[in-house]
């Protein structure tokens, strides 16, 4: 499976809107998740989705980086594992 990170995302999206928009752009979503913060709830404005199936992540990637949703400009790129970082004593 494929998953994109998706940064610039309007506050007020939740997962079930970027969803349908990216479905309306012709992707097979598995599952969205939008950041939120911790401790307000409110979206942190970046996210992660998985596709349902490995494709060519480049042109989709081509495809929706720098399109508008809800008159804010897309950031999307491939998601990329967190690497563990030393804990600084």
């Amino acid at each position: 499976m494929s998953r994109l990170f998706v940064g610039n995302i309007p506050h007020a999206c939740n997962d079930t809107d970027l969803q349908a928009w990216l479905e309306q752009q012709g992707l097979a979503v598995d599952s969205v998740q939008i950041i939120r913060d911790r401790t307000t709830g409110h979206s942190r404005g970046f996210g992660f989705v998985q596709l349902k199936s490995a494709v060519e992540v480049r042109g989709i990637i081509e495809k929706l980086n720098g399109q508008k949703l809800a008159g804010r400009v897309l950031t999307v790129g491939e998601a990329v594992p967190k690497t563990p970082q030393p804990r600084v004593a």
